[in-house]
């Protein structure tokens, strides 16, 4: 999948579905840059193994990748065993060497207690070089004026194009996924975080429960949110009321505030449907005995009792259990983008973007993450470009906690996560060059 990644994170920032652009030597002129942090999320199913290029007829064996981890670790075998050691769960870091990531951005990574044989949460950064293009019918341009609206061309901003090619690139991942698994039986399903810089701007986009936020002088400013059951429960619950096939007559596309029994049958009981946010009352019928689409709260909360998550890619082949009803149409491969334009403020060595997969998350709150951050970078000169990396270990270790005779604990002595962690901390000022 990391290949394809790459491929798609460079076919993204060229224009409007052109193909891929050529790479091109940093030291050029007239380069844009762009900086691609793409963490993607667990797999659900077993993980889908990366293989380049586009699928083939279904006899066709093509050798496929084996699991790796991200190439600037640099790891060494030694290291590579150290990484895989669910007992000992060492921070991998790049090595502290002139070869950094661009931005001297930080980055640090965890594997799990035992959940599962590899760290599933993959990480990779490029720097991709974009030629400038002749604008085409339909680019960007500047509204006129005093001409009819009925008349007129829509105007498209560049950032919009940017957003739309985001969008178009997860859903092309998506499409190569399901070839995948039709040409090859490659199977699975992952989340992604995605991060590109092109023009003075962020582009943050998210399919999935991993996070971004960014600490700017102490204030945190979200660049994304979890989507899981619980946020997108209107959207399922709207798919579910205008396609009831899709629920098979095993599930009901209403919420009730727990599983209604057979003897409540004509009683009155809370609900609420795609269009409500609060609860009214409703008399109870025979349908509302099917299981509910969406069941349970917080990490607990499932899609048609299967799974945790409503956006990422794959998962084409994922079925209720016990059932022939797919998952897949529920689950969105589009992700949500959220713009941040660096030329707007004034940034000092202390403002950071932090990427972290579900793992930081699940324990880590967005306040102790600002903690973490201050406390950590105060303690480095401002033009030191190992603080980053040095916050990234930080945050790694504090939601992984230490070994206790009852597993991970943190300081508070709650548990600590036994998931997959990755972190990236991209500084937006300091040592780092933007042009």
């Amino acid at each position: 999948m990391l290949n394809r990644v790459r491929s798609a994170v460079a076919h993204l920032v060229s224009s409007g579905g052109a193909p891929p652009p050529r790479p091109k030597s940093p030291d050029l002129p007239n380069a844009t840059s762009a900086l691609p942090a793409a963490p993607p999320e667990k797999p659900r199913s077993p993980p889908a193994r990366s293989r380049g290029g586009s699928a083939a007829p279904a006899k066709t064996v093509e050798a496929r990748a084996s699991f790796s981890r991200p190439t600037f670790l640099q790891l060494s075998p030694g290291g590579l065993r150290r990484a895989d050691d669910h007992a000992g769960r060492a921070v991998q870091s790049p090595p502290d060497t002139g070869r950094r990531l661009p931005w001297s951005t930080g980055y640090a990574e965890v594997i799990n207690a035992g959940k599962s044989r590899h760290n599933e949460d993959q990480a990779c950064c490029e720097v991709v070089y974009v030629e400038g293009r002749r604008s085409v019918s339909g680019a960007p341009r500047e509204p006129s004026r005093g001409q009819s609206c009925w008349s007129s061309q829509k105007e498209v901003t560049h950032e919009s194009l940017v957003v739309g090619a985001i969008e178009n690139a997860f859903q092309l991942m998506d499409e190569q996924m399901a070839r995948e698994r039709r040409g090859h039986q490659v199977e699975g399903g992952c989340c992604a975080l995605v991060v590109v810089y092109l023009l003075g701007k962020v582009y943050v986009a998210n399919a999935g429960d991993s996070r971004a936020i960014i600490v700017r002088n102490g204030e945190i400013i979200p660049m994304s949110r979890e989507f899981t059951p619980e946020t997108e429960r209107q959207r399922l619950q709207l798919l579910g009321f205008l396609k009831p096939e899709l629920l098979g007559g095993e599930f009901t596309h209403l919420e009730f505030p727990r599983r209604v029994q057979p003897k409540e049958l004509g009683q009155r009981m809370l609900y609420r449907d795609q269009n409500m946010t609060g609860w009214a009352y409703k008399k109870i019928e025979l349908e509302d005995l099917r299981f509910p689409l969406v069941c349970g709260e917080g990490k607990k909360a499932r899609v048609m009792a299967t799974i945790g998550v409503t956006r990422g890619l794959g998962d084409h082949n994922l079925k209720v259990c016990s059932s022939t009803l797919p998952i897949k149409p529920f689950l969105s491969c589009f992700p949500e983008v959220r713009v941040y334009d660096l030329t707007q403020y004034e940034h000092c060595p202390d403002d950071v973007l932090v990427l972290g997969t579900d793992g930081l998350w699940d324990v880590t709150s967005d306040c102790e993450v600002a903690t973490t951050v201050d406390k950590v970078l105060s303690a480095y000169e401002p033009n030191d470009p190992s603080r980053y990396t040095a916050l990234a270990q930080a945050l790694v270790l504090g939601a992984r906690g230490t070994p206790r005779d009852r597993g991970w604990r943190l300081p508070n002595n709650k548990l600590g996560s036994g998931d997959d962690i990755s972190v990236f901390v991209i500084p937006l000022g300091g040592p780092g060059s933007y042009s």
